[in-house]
């Protein structure tokens, strides 16, 4: 591989004594993981899970991914020279994720899948078996730096690159999964993990990385949402802010908080977006982007890597940028109104680059009603 200084997995003893677990999903990520682990010198053990049926797959997209990345990691590990095994989670998968996820777009909330894998399945259950096997560490692929603070315990900061920071979907990793996980990448830009897969002669190193939810290769959530879930495609109405009915939609499922596409609806002197989602009643509630605009959100579930502290620099969707908030324990306050907020969504809290906690919003207040 490359002449740089081998990457610094913050082991406990000399290498040849260790044993390092990689969580291997067949993408370029992991699998540089996984020749970065080799190259300590340590014992490696790469681990795949299988999270969801392969046919279902197939059916949605028309290609086995699932079976394919498990081929991926295997094929890595054995260029490798390490173990590879494979562990079928596939009906924890469904009811701590799928099920959630459909069950959070019928309830009109906006889930983040992603979060709820690394709270559940990813972190919990692989660190649980990774320490079974006597493990030192859990490394994963990650976008994200874990940094060690002057009182000796582990902290989450942002990756290196702005670009492919994945800290959002980890604020759920606690203080004692932390000590316990490894994130090599965190410093790396991906352009050079991709070249690190090349030198090492790994089969993956120009495997396009995945642009959607892994159990909707397809992107077709609202599909998969019909299927698990169908009353969410019964046709309803779609009302203003007065509740004066404008139009029909063709079921709830297809749309989410702040949302302009789909809202066939002429003659308006503005463009339309979506405020709220009732479901009951199977009404969209429409309106200028005015009304998206929220003055605060109330927060539930809060995990904290750091201190609770009141100024803080709040995250409240995957893309967008952290923003002033003041937060007193059950509401987010945001300095400056943001729009666009969604009950289901994350609310991650970060101090500059470090992470240091965050929640699902559960309501939020509008500005607009407020002003009513």
């Amino acid at each position: 591989m490359s002449p740089q200084p081998p990457i610094d997995f913050g082991l406990p003893r000399v290498a040849a004594e260790t044993r390092i677990v990689v969580a291997m999903s067949g993408g370029v990520d992991s699998s540089v993981v996984a020749a970065l682990a080799a190259r300590t010198g340590a014992e490696v053990i790469g681990i795949t899970l299988r999270l969801y049926d392969h046919g279902e797959a197939v059916k949605r997209s028309g290609s086995c991914c699932a079976g394919q990345d498990i081929y991926d990691a295997k094929t890595v590990c054995d260029r490798l020279g390490v173990a590879h095994y494979v562990l079928d989670y596939e009906s924890r998968f469904r009811t701590g994720v799928i099920d959630r996820f459909a069950d959070e777009y019928a309830a009109g909330r906006t889930p983040v899948p992603c979060s709820l894998c690394n709270q559940g399945v990813k972190f919990t259950d692989l660190i649980a078996f990774a320490r079974e096997l006597g493990a030192d560490c859990l490394a994963t692929g990650h976008y994200v730096r874990r940094v060690v603070g002057e009182n000796g315990c582990a902290q989450l900061w942002k990756g290196r690159d702005p670009a492919r920071d994945q800290s959002y979907f980890l604020y759920g990793t606690t203080p004692d999964q932390l000590e316990f996980l490894r994130f090599p990448l965190g410093n790396l830009p991906k352009s050079q993990v991709r070249e690190l897969a090349g030198e090492a002669g790994l089969a993956v190193a120009s495997k396009p990385d995945s642009q959607d939810i892994c159990f909707v290769p397809d992107g077709d959530y609202a599909g998969l949402v019909k299927r698990l879930r169908p009353e969410t495609a019964a046709p309803g109405e779609i009302v203003d802010l007065g509740g004066r009915v404008l139009g029909s939609h063709q079921g709830v499922v297809h749309f989410t908080i702040g949302q302009r596409r789909g809202i066939e609806i002429g003659g308006q002197s503005e463009p339309l977006f979506v405020v709220r989602i009732e479901p009951d009643s199977r009404r969209l509630v429409v309106g200028p982007r005015a009304a998206l605009a929220v003055s605060s959100a109330r927060v539930e579930g809060l995990n904290w890597l750091g201190e609770d502290q009141c100024k803080v620099m709040a995250k409240v969707r995957s893309l967008a940028q952290p923003v002033a908030a003041q937060w007193d324990g059950q509401w987010l306050s945001f300095m400056v109104n943001e729009y666009g907020v969604a009950p289901g969504q994350s609310a991650v809290f970060y101090d500059e680059e470090r992470l240091i906690g965050g929640g699902t919003i559960a309501e939020t207040r509008p500005v607009f009603a407020e002003a009513a």
